[in-house]
Parts: C-alpha cells; structure tokens; sequence
C-alpha cells in the first residue's frame, strides 16, 4: 500500500487470529434506548394504551378528540418535552420527542400528530428563535395547557411553501395580517399560532417574516374544518385574517427571515412525521402478527401458512431499516450534526412503508380488514397523509438528490 494511503487505512489489531484479543469499539446500537428512554416509552405506551385506544374508533368517527384527553396529555408531560424544568416543562431531548410521537401513533396517529406539531414544530421553533421575553412569555403556557399550530401552508403555496399571499404590513408598532392559511393541523385545538406572512412581495422568500398570534387576536378566526381521508380526529382548519393586528414584539425571529424559521423548523419536523409513520407500521404490524396467529382456514392458523410467514417477515424487515433511519436523524439533530438529508430519508422510507404494512395488515385480515370493526383500515387510512405533509415525497426526493450532488 503506497504511504500516502497507508495512513489512512483503518487499523485493526488481531482480525485474523480468532484466538487472540481483538480491540472493540463498544457503540450501542441506534435502536439501544437508556433506561430513562425506556420507562419514558413504557409510560406512553401505557398511557396511550389506557386511556387512548378505547377512544379511537369515536374520536374518527366524530373527527374531534375531547378537550379531557388533550389535558391528559399535558399532565403526561408530551406536550413540554423540549421545554426546560423553569419554564414547567419535561427539560427532555428531541429523542425524547420522537419517541413520544412514534409510540401514541401505534395506538392513535390523530393524537401522534397533535404532539409532533406541538413539539417538533411550535416548540421548537420558539426555542431557536424567540427572544428571553417570548420564552417567558409562551414556554411556559405551551407546557401547561396551550396547543401550539404552526401556520405556513397556503392555497397557492403547498410544495411552493414561499409563494405566500398572507401580507404582514407594518402599522405603527406592529403589523396588520390579511389572509388566508390551509390544512392548518391542531387549528382547532391551538390557542398559540406560528403564523408566516409576507411584508415584502417583492423581496420573494426574503420578505416573510414570522408571528406569534393569539386564537382570541381581533380580526384572525378559523374557518373551514376538512374532511379528511385519515387522521380525522386530528383537525386541520383554515385560517382567515382580516385586519389582524400583532404587537411588533410578536415578531418570532428577524424580520425578513422567517423562511428560515420555517425551513430549519421543518427540517427537525419531517424526523417526527418520520416517526409517526413507524408507529403506524407498527401498529398495524402488531395487529396482523395477532389475527394471522389466531385467525384459522384449512384447519390451520394462517400464520403457519410460509406466504403469510414471508410477507410478515418483510413487512418487519421494512419497519425496522424505517425505524433505524428515523433514530439516527433525531440522534444525529441531538447531538447537533447535521441531519438534513437523513430527516428527508426518514421521512420519504417510513411514510412509504407505512402504507405499505397497512396495506398488507388489510389484505391479510381479509374481509375483516376492511371493515371499521376492526383497526387496521384506519390505519391504512391514517398512512397516506404521510407521503403529503410537511413535504412530499417528490420534495424529499428533490432535498435528498440536492445533496448527493452537491
């Protein structure tokens, strides 16, 4: 080997001698939770298995989740998490989030949902980028009782998220907003709203500005709840300003940089809708092992059948290589490494095998899988949106290219 590239080899003491000592790099696996990660899991769990599940097939039906269980939520602790102990939240990890996101989707991803935006979005757009006044101002209520929304998306503006029309103009010592948002999730649930405007048409992306505005702020109401395919309880609203006017020191960020308030926001968001997606995986995943291994035909259980054997064994295969790519994503942002290609990947893989494993959770209950009785067609229904929300596939696809050929 040339001396230039003898260097750089890797090194590794005693490969070859099976007898000898071989020096070992101890790493745990991606997968290998700390003991304060896992009773927090087993918390969630039991609580969402307690008090959400027997909830589920009404809140999609009624498309609303109660006021009660929202609370609930809140005295859990999963509506604070990145919140440090003084402003009343859990003072917990990104990591943290995200594992609160992927296990209430096992059971319900209306309510995974509701948590990912408040969290991965609200929160920790306000973390990054609000002033000590806005932090003691906001922190606190996002931790002890106030959803957070997160407002960017227009009828003109879904994949093109800066062609925005909603105009911020400057009125004394604030600004009046005039328009309308769409597909606004927790809309009905907020009383907080992280709301993107332009102040400068002309200045393209460098004109939008970020606000923080009030439920009860004059000349702002909600609109048009939507009926949707999935996630139903979750509601997603339209949003309506008129002569809407914001105190100056509800600027969220710079003035003129909101669209990097929403891009490095997003960013840490497609890791929790990443998560969401594996819940669901794994929620259906769950199911089909249960039916196959009690559901009988030919006097045998269809579990012992090898074609259903094989296909569970993908669909776990696939769940696990998702699960891998969404916790390095939320390792890789904890430790402040950059992660912007991985979030893409998680996202656009286990928003793919979500649909996927529903699907296949359909197919293998049969008759049964498509009826409301049972869990797995609202599962089903659940993972579309996943390939839609905070990027499209197409979008993650075009970030992930981006990168590679830079």
């Amino acid at each position: 080997m040339p001396p230039d590239t003898a260097s750089r080899a890797p090194q590794f003491r005693d490969f070859d001698n099976l007898g000898g000592t071989v020096d070992r790099v101890t790493q745990p696996a991606l997968t290998t939770l700390t003991d304060d990660e896992r009773l927090f899991r087993a918390s969630v769990y039991e609580f969402a298995d307690r008090d959400i599940r027997p909830l589920v097939r009404q809140m999609d039906d009624e498309a609303k989740m109660p006021r009660t269980l929202i609370d609930r939520l809140f005295e859990l602790g999963v509506m604070g998490i990145e919140i440090p102990d003084e402003f009343g939240g859990s003072g917990g990890t990104f990591f943290h989030a995200v594992l609160a996101v992927e296990t209430l989707s096992q059971v319900d991803p209306s309510i995974g949902v509701l948590v990912d935006v408040h969290n991965t979005l609200v929160i920790n757009a306000l973390l990054r980028w609000s002033s000590d006044q806005q932090k003691r101002a906001h922190l606190a209520r996002l931790a002890q009782g106030t959803v957070g929304a997160y407002a960017l998306s227009e009828a003109g503006s879904g994949s093109d998220a800066f062609a925005l029309t909603t105009r911020a103009a400057a009125r004394g010592d604030g600004y009046v907003l005039d328009g309308r948002k769409l597909w606004i999730t927790n809309g009905n649930e907020a009383d907080l709203f992280i709301v993107f405007a332009t102040i400068n048409p002309e200045a393209g992306y460098r004109g939008i500005t970020a606000f923080l505005v009030d439920r009860d702020t004059p000349g702002f109401t909600i609109g048009k709840k939507e009926d949707k395919l999935g996630i139903r309880a979750s509601s997603t609203c339209e949003l309506i300003f008129e002569d809407c006017v914001v105190a100056g020191d509800r600027v969220l960020g710079d003035v003129g940089k909101g669209y990097k308030v929403a891009i490095e926001t997003l960013n840490e968001g497609r890791i929790g809708i990443g998560a969401q997606m594996i819940g669901i995986a794994q929620g259906a995943l769950d199911h089909a092992v249960r039916y196959t291994k009690d559901r009988k035909q030919f006097g045998n259980t269809i579990a012992s059948f090898q074609g259903v054997q094989f296909q569970l064994a993908r669909a776990a295969t696939e769940v696990a290589a998702a699960r891998l790519l969404v916790y390095n994503a939320a390792r890789l942002r904890d430790a402040g490494q950059p992660f912007l290609q991985e979030a893409a990947m998680c996202k656009l893989f286990a928003s793919e095998v979500a649909e996927r494993v529903a699907s296949l959770a359909v197919n293998l209950f049969g008759g049964n899988g498509f009826v409301k009785d049972y869990p797995v067609e609202k599962l089903f229904r659940d993972a579309k949106i996943g390939q839609i929300y905070e990027g499209t596939s197409n979008l993650q696809l075009q970030t992930i290219a981006k990168q590679l050929l830079s």
